[in-house]
This record gives structure tokens, C-alpha cells and sequence, in this order.
């Protein structure tokens, strides 16, 4: 039974569970306070801690698997692409959530954000969106195997810098933050050691 159950919760159907998750989570936060500018502010930090955690999930699953072969580090290999979309509908909760703080609150929305934040911010959602668009199976074909890796290992590393920068200019002001820092933290250290641990290419043919 755990094994069927494993195999139902996965692809579309984990995308499906987790997307539908996280509008109704934001809705609910925003309910409770009116839909009001609290509420809005309330959805962008919830849905910047959802994107981070999912965003984690998806960047280390290659080499979790790599490093401790399980059935969890399997499913979550197999399933990182949707996992992968599951943080792109977070971060478009999260880009809605900052439209309507600008749009209630522009005074507030103008105290909050700058120039860079608008640069790097749009760069992050470029991002994510051309890893998006290159998720689905003719996309990735058409784009070919070599661009393909290099186009989402380009905006993988961005994004972890981005998150990186995000949360840690808060650090000063609310030190609890530094905790956000440490799986992503973890993330880059699993990436490193899984990729000093593969064989090279004559290491691959002599064994």
C-alpha cells in the first residue's frame, strides 16, 4: 500500500495537490485579514518561504539521489520537474501578491522596493520562466540536451544567489533570518560534493 500510494503521488498529480495547495493557502491568509495590505503582505513572505522550500527540493534532488540513493531521494529525482513547477506557481502567487501591495498601498510599495530590486527581481523571473517553458517534453527536445542543462543550471545558480541576497539583507534587522539561509546553504554544499564525487570521464571508462 505505501509503495501504491508513493507511485499515485507523483508527476501531475504532486503539481496538481501542491499548486492548488499553496492559491488556497494564500486566499486563506489574505481572508484573515480583509484582503486588506497586511493580508497581501502576510501572502508575499508565505509564498517567498513556499518558493525557497520548494525551490530547495528541486535544485538538490539530483544530487541527494547521487549521494544517498533511497526510494524519498528516487521519488524526489523523478518528480523535481514538477516540484520545479510547483515553485514557479509560488513565485506567480507571490509576483500577484506584490502587484496588489503596489496597487493598495504605492507609497508603501515605493518605501519597500528599488531600482535593483526591480532588476534582479525581473532577471529571477525571466528565470523562471524560461525554466518553465523548457519543463515540458518538446520544449526540452527542441532546445536540445547541451542548452538545455547550461540554460537551467544558469538560472538555478541565480536564483540560489537571489534567494541568497533576499533573505539575508534582512539579517540586520530580524536576525532570525539567517535560519532561511541554511538550506540553501546546504543545497550548494550537496551540489559541490555530489559533483566531486562523480567519476570523471576516464575514471567512467576504466571502471
Amino acid at each position: 500500500m505505501p509503495l501504491h500510494r508513493q507511485h499515485w503521488f507523483e508527476g501531475w498529480r504532486l503539481f496538481a495537490v501542491l499548486a492548488a495547495t499553496l492559491i488556497a493557502l494564500a486566499v486563506w491568509i489574505a481572508a484573515m485579514r480583509q484582503f486588506e495590505v497586511d493580508g497581501v503582505r502576510m501572502v508575499i513572505r508565505f509564498t517567498a518561504r513556499t518558493s525557497l522550500a520548494l525551490y530547495c527540493l528541486a535544485f538538490s534532488a539530483g544530487a541527494l539521489a547521487r549521494l544517498w540513493s533511497n526510494g524519498w531521494t528516487r521519488w524526489l529525482r523523478r518528480n523535481r520537474r514538477h516540484i520545479g513547477l510547483s515553485f514557479a506557481t509560488s513565485h506567480a502567487i507571490h509576483a500577484v501578491a506584490i502587484a496588489c501591495f503596489a496597487a493598495t498601498a504605492p507609497a508603501d510599495f515605493m518605501a519597500a522596493t528599488s531600482v535593483a530590486s526591480y532588476a534582479f527581481g525581473g532577471i529571477g523571473y525571466a528565470c523562471i520562466m524560461a525554466m518553465s517553458a523548457t519543463s515540458f517534453d518538446r520544449a526540452a527536445a527542441a532546445l536540445g540536451p547541451r542548452r538545455w542543462r547550461i540554460l537551467h543550471l544558469a538560472c538555478g545558480y541565480y536564483l540560489w544567489f537571489q534567494f541568497m541576497v533576499s533573505f539575508g539583507k534582512r539579517i540586520p534587522d530580524m536576525p532570525v533570518y539567517a535560519l532561511f539561509l541554511l538550506p540553501l546553504l546546504a543545497v550548494m554544499a550537496l551540489r559541490m560534493i555530489a559533483m566531486a564525487s562523480a567519476p570523471t570521464p576516464r575514471t567512467a571508462q576504466a571502471g
